[in-house]
């Protein structure tokens, strides 16, 4: 069942298709065109109708007709197309077949990189199946190219087997959802799903309807450079500015020392001298109070050193990216219970955690377009430790199908 389910995926990671933050185009990369365009011609040749490439969203768009008279809800799937900012060029995916859930496995022929139990515990619960991993040199892209792989592979069994009833199923694989603007310009209204999918969870079971509320800050710190020789009571140096900066902020408040609920600041960039620094942290919190707050607290520390300064070095802008999809979802739980009822169909065990991060689903709930989160089954995302289950994948695959047939039970 489902054979050209892995040669699909292996083909798709091969393709590199890493978004670019500081891009202005749609999508931020040339290579998500040509992919997108790879995708269109797929989807085409198995059969599915309305397939496109939006260029205005840089959306690859298809549609499943619907083969029953019943009037059913229309049900969307989306994963995304882009991969994260890790070197993606040369995917060389590596099978580890029958795997006994204790041994290390060498990435690379030098053994430089191994993926272990001890650092990877979440591989212990993979016994017995068939991993695709890295060769240590780049990423794997299961995250969400896995995702896209079990989309079209469901898409392609229900069109060789048309006494399956279904309703109508609308397909969109979008861009840099990895950066953050994927789904900004999506044609929610042209897309005419009921409530949607996105396919981009990881390990088995996972059914997410909950996510960070998010923001970016960029704070900017202003010194004064002259010559060190000469420099008393004349040299501010904005870096220590920074450095002061930095550790107003609770030490263990961190992706390091957090989470389930809990929140973080992230400082993800710093680039600075004598005359100007300049940080970027990321603000995330599921807890929508908590988020503001952590937001008004980068500003009050701002304000104080600018006080205690006696004049303004320090300039806080924030901006924010995407919030917590339960705000919506919670109003109709409908696609979280079908999705439940669906796995446990398979005998699947629901795993309804928080997202710590974000998902297309969740800028696409608030405009008008409720996407709880599934698991396409990568672990390690972002990194040469990633990999993924073919079992695991195989099981996401039907429980697209199962979704679809239990939508019109």
């Amino acid at each position: 069942m489902f054979t050209n389910l892995v040669p699909r995926f292996l083909r798709y990671v091969k393709v590199e298709t890493r978004s670019d933050p500081d891009s202005d185009t749609i999508p931020s990369t040339e290579t998500q065109i040509e992919f997108a365009k790879m995708l269109v011609e797929e989807l085409e040749s198995i059969g599915l109708s309305e397939c496109e490439y939006h260029k205005a969203s840089g959306c690859v768009l298809a549609t499943l007709p619907s083969n029953t008279d019943r009037d059913v809800p229309t049900i969307g799937f989306l994963a995304h197309m882009d991969t994260a900012d890790f070197n993606a060029v040369d995917v060389n995916p590596r099978m580890i077949t029958d795997y006994d859930g204790e041994s290390d496995i060498p990435l690379d022929e030098e053994g430089k990189y191994i993926l272990n139990t001890r650092d990877y515990p979440n591989l212990k619960n993979y016994k017995g199946e068939t991993l695709i991993t890295t060769d240590g040199t780049t990423l794997l892209g299961a995250d969400d190219k896995a995702g896209i792989a079990e989309i079209v592979t469901a898409m392609e069994y229900l069109i060789n087997n048309p006494e399956i009833e279904h309703g109508e199923v609308r397909i969109a694989f979008t861009p840099d959802e990895e950066i953050g603007t994927g789904s900004g310009n999506f044609d929610v209204e042209n897309f005419r799903a009921d409530f949607a999918y996105t396919m981009d969870g990881g390990p088995l079971g996972e059914l997410q309807f909950e996510n960070f509320n998010a923001a970016t800050a960029k704070v900017k710190f202003l010194g004064t450079n002259v010559h060190p020789g000469t420099a008393k009571d004349k040299m501010v140096n904005s870096m220590k500015l920074a450095m002061d900066f930095h550790s107003s902020l609770p030490e263990k408040d961190s992706p390091e020392h957090t989470e389930g609920y809990e929140g973080f600041f992230l400082l993800e960039d710093f680039q600075g001298g004598v005359e100007e620094t300049n940080l970027v942290y990321l603000i995330r919190d599921h807890d929508l109070d908590k988020f503001n707050a952590r937001k008004e607290s980068l500003k009050y520390i701002g304000k104080k050193m600018n006080k205690e300064l006696d004049q303004e070095r320090v300039i806080v802008q924030i901006e924010d990216s995407y919030f917590n999809m339960r705000e919506i979802i919670e109003k109709d739980m409908t696609p979280v219970e079908l999705a439940q009822i669906a796995m446990e169909n398979l005998g699947i065990d629901p795993k309804i955690d928080p997202v710590r991060g974000g998902t297309d689903g969740a800028r696409l709930s608030y405009m008008g377009l409720p996407t709880p989160n599934l698991f396409a089954g990568g672990e390690n995302l972002h990194g040469r430790f990633e990999f993924v289950s073919i079992e695991t994948m195989r099981k996401a695959t039907l429980l697209i199908i199962e979704i679809i047939k239990s939508n019109i039970e």
